[in-house]
């Protein structure tokens, strides 16, 4: 399993001196680990090991800390836009990603609203490339919108680059809150991504990409035992943006008011609890663990802290 930790900031580096230095690009640093199962039933052991140390600036003090002010606006993404106002970013944001969709969909085949399930909101769209290969990667897509907000419908939009170098896209639907609760989302999208590896016999890797709430849920897809679901996916890759792994925080602020979740709810999916299950099931899979540049302290956190367990669960220190 690899790991990368991807977070975009302005910000002072440390060079190899321990000097300050401006970054020079101001936009992006990166923070990588590279580790090679050695066997298929020994863990996570690594091999070799590749690190580019950087610092994540800005506050890290405790949420529990903070007053509920605070804690809501850490938890507002929506008020850290630095390039549209608070209240028309969500309205942009889903005018931008509708036109993509719309653009996906002209690029490829679609097999659109196909079920997984029977439930609410269970179903998926899929993205075929015009000339598949016999064996294509298939990429799975789990939205955001804070488990409440957007759907299958909104995101297609990074289908054009990947159906045209022959991967299948698969954008997956959930019951959003209140009609779903946090425990049902999870199991949707577990059993969707066993249902669509189900539907095909050769395939060169199964790739997650989720943001925000959707980072949620593909890493609480990573943590699966797929055991009781009678499938083992070949997930070579995860993408993971600007998540949340640690549910505790969310219980505290507005976003509860639909989902309401108890602590306990919290942690039982919160993902940064059950690393372990991704040591033994996990297999060789590389995750990309992003933040942007302007999110807010407690976002940056979370993909820090994620992060290091992901790092120390691999390593053992």
């Amino acid at each position: 399993m690899n790991v990368n930790r991807i977070i975009r900031k302005s910000a002072v580096v440390q060079n190899s001196r321990g000097k300050g230095k401006p970054s020079k690009s101001n936009r992006k640093v990166e923070k990588r680990g590279r580790h090679h199962k050695t066997d298929a039933n020994a863990g996570c052991k690594p091999r070799t090991k590749f690190l580019r140390v950087t610092l994540i600036t800005g506050s890290m003090s405790s949420w529990k800390k903070m007053n509920k002010e605070e804690l809501e606006k850490q938890y507002s993404p929506s008020r850290w836009s630095h390039r549209i106002d608070k209240d028309v970013v969500i309205e942009a944001h889903i005018r931008e990603i509708t036109k993509g969709t719309e653009k996906g969909r002209n690029v490829a085949q679609t097999w659109l609203d196909v079920a997984y399930g029977q439930g609410d909101g269970e179903k998926l769209d899929i993205y075929l490339p015009l000339n598949p290969s016999t064996a294509p990667a298939l990429l799975i897509y789990f939205h955001g919108g804070y488990w409440q907000l957007l759907s299958k419908d909104l995101s297609g939009f990074m289908v054009p680059p990947l159906v045209n170098s022959g991967a299948i896209v698969v954008a997956v639907d959930y019951a959003l809150a209140p009609k779903g609760d946090m425990d049902l989302i999870v199991s949707q999208v577990r059993r969707s991504v066993a249902f669509i590896v189900q539907q095909y016999s050769a395939l060169s890797g199964v790739y997650l990409c989720g943001h925000s709430a959707g980072a949620h849920l593909g890493a609480m897809v990573l943590c699966t035992d797929w055991a009781e679901y009678g499938v083992f996916p070949d997930i070579k890759g995860a993408l993971l943006v600007s998540g949340i792994y640690d549910l505790c925080p969310i219980v505290h602020t507005s976003v509860n008011d639909p989902l309401q979740m108890t602590e306990g709810d919290a942690l039982r999916n919160s993902p940064l609890q059950f690393v372990n299950i991704m040591k033994r099931h996990g297999g060789n899979c590389e995750i990309v663990v992003s933040v942007a540049q302007y999110d807010s302290d407690e976002f940056k956190k979370q993909s820090e802290e994620y992060y290091q367990v992901l790092l120390k669960m691999m390593t053992g220190k």
